[in-house]
């Protein structure tokens, strides 16, 4: 197999257990040379148990397999591991913690497994999975030539606008009441007092299902942040208590830990769930980490009350912006406090819908991708507009009736198209970023030789400068450069996605038209 991908051992015991997800404890040790990991393992489905592993290094690994169950326990075997194949990277790290450069600024980085710098541009659709086969077929269709390369997705279904219908399938086993009463309710009015389920016995087809639009993400290069818990709710699982909320987050992450483009987000605001302590949000951070042997990626995110993402187990800030204007604008202070990668998950989203969150222009939806990301943090996208394309649902009212509705196909919720004009001019940004030098970071203003203190800008040493300005209708911009240091310099405007060579060498005090246009920058690189 190659390094990297996702090693399965499967057994199945004659036991036949009330309910073998409680019953059975299982996992495996696998060796290679000196390194040794331990990978818990889960229950799938008629009488089969699996145990998951990421190799991150080629060679020959072998493995025991410890369980309750006598059937199981004792099973042993080798497998060899080749390198990996182009374009596999591995799973993506802190950079601090892979490589000991000693770079300040590589707190606030990440990379790949194998090194390669990793730059998140990513993007939200919270349901997708939920949706028709044709229309997660167009969402992945539309990632694949799209500028994005993570996404932020639910395990549980999402109850809020646009999204007031029962899925196909859940996690769990149980659904929707069989009594008259229930049945007769209407759709819409239905409350977590109308299901059942069995919160300690997981839907295998569900999470197989899942598995796949995992792999189907990896196939493609998009990183996957799985949102664990989150307060849009009407089936009761942002309610199921704390002991069974220990027992899904332990089993999702031995289930999912071993791929290697999974990242955790314990909650989507998780501020709108009062009834869970931040003790309790400690308590469930740290089992993620202790029982995902992948060690991905982790965080949480708020709607207005921050944790603190100076938590141990969180690896970076998941932050939404903070009142109706301030989003991106902060991220220079969270650095600071934090000592992490800040990525502004929600920083709006362009679209039309009925919420000042989520009707954001195009422009200003790249502004603040350019905001954030030169003052050294990351930003995701969203689209809501609701006027842009229709989905066909067909769901079951309960009395074995399938009634199928025309409703909004909208991207931030169910996938399917974009219909935006700022994803192609975020991916202009990303291809810019990617085309800085390594050593590239946000200029501080007491280190700015250039004294420009009103606007934001990447450096590396005197070697290469990038500077944005936003919404300023700028004619033209005065620079002392360094002395003894020449430059050609390259006019970009971020909306008409344009980069103009300026003719000559410049050095010393400079003046550079900018003509009156808002979303300018200008690129300057040492000659």
């Amino acid at each position: 197999m190659e390094q990297y991908r996702v090693f399965e051992w499967t057994g199945n015991s004659s036991v036949v257990y009330d309910n073998p997800f409680k019953e059975v404890s299982l996992w495996g040790l696998f060796t290679c040379g000196l390194t040794s990991v331990r990978a818990d393992g889960f229950y799938e489905a008629g009488g089969r148990y699996a145990v998951r592993f990421c190799p991150d290094k080629a060679g020959l690994w072998s493995y025991v397999i410890h369980s309750s169950d006598p059937d199981l326990d004792g099973a042993q075997g080798t497998f060899t591991v080749e390198k990996a194949a182009p374009g596999n990277h591995g799973k993506v790290c802190l950079k601090n913690e892979l490589v000991n450069s000693g770079d300040r600024e590589d707190a606030y980085r990440f990379v790949y497994q194998d090194g390669t710098p990793f730059y998140p541009f990513g993007t939200t659709c919270y349901a997708w999975i939920n949706q028709s086969q044709k229309l997660q077929k167009e969402t992945l269709e539309t990632l694949k030539n799209g500028p994005f390369n993570k996404i932020r997705m639910c395990i549980f279904p999402k109850f809020y606008t646009y999204n007031d219908y029962d899925p196909p399938a859940y996690a769990y086993e149980g659904g929707l009441k069989k009594d008259p009463e229930t049945l007769a309710k209407a759709e819409k009015d239905r409350s977590f007092e109308d299901y059942s389920f069995d919160y300690y016995r997981f839907n295998d087809a569900f999470f197989e299902h899942l598995e796949d639009c995992i792999r189907a993400l990896d196939d493609i290069g998009v990183e996957v942040e799985i949102i664990l818990l989150h307060p849009y709710d009407r089936w009761g699982f942002s309610r199921m208590g704390k002991d069974a909320d220990l027992f899904y987050l332990s089993y999702v992450a031995r289930r999912l830990g071993a791929f290697k483009n999974i990242w955790w987000s314990l909650a989507n605001e998780y501020d709108l769930m009062p009834w869970k302590s931040n003790a309790d949000w400690d308590q469930y951070g740290r089992l993620i980490e202790a029982e995902d042997a992948g060690g991905h990626l982790r965080a949480i995110h708020q709607c207005m009350k921050l944790y603190d993402h100076g938590r141990p187990w969180i690896t970076h800030a998941s932050i939404q912006r903070m009142d109706l204007y301030r989003t991106v604008e902060n991220i220079t202070e969270w650095r600071n406090d934090y000592g992490k990668p800040v990525i502004v998950d929600e920083a709006g989203y362009e679209g039309n819908v009925d919420y000042g969150w989520g009707s954001l222009s195009a422009q200003e939806e790249t502004r603040r991708f350019w905001e954030g990301c030169l003052r050294g943090g990351y930003v995701t996208h969203g689209e809501t507009y609701v006027d842009r394309g229709m989905q066909t649902i067909g769901y079951d009212q309960g009395n074995g009736l399938i009634k199928a509705q025309q409703i909004p196909a909208v991207w931030w919720a169910h996938g399917g198209k974009l219909y935006g004009q700022s994803p192609e001019r975020i991916g202009f940004l990303r291809k810019i970023l990617e085309e800085a030098p390594a050593g590239a970071r946000p200029i501080e203003r007491e280190e700015n030789p250039m004294e420009m203190w009103d606007s934001v800008g990447l450096r590396d040493g005197q070697k290469w400068y990038l500077y944005y300005y936003g919404f300023e209708h700028i004619l033209y911009r005065n620079y002392q450069l360094p002395a003894g240091h020449r430059y050609k310099i390259e006019r970009i405007d971020t909306w008409d996605m344009t980069v103009t060579p300026l003719d000559g060498i410049y050095e010393e005090k400079i003046r550079i038209r900018l003509g009156g246009k808002p979303y300018m920058a200008v690129r300057m690189t040492e000659v």
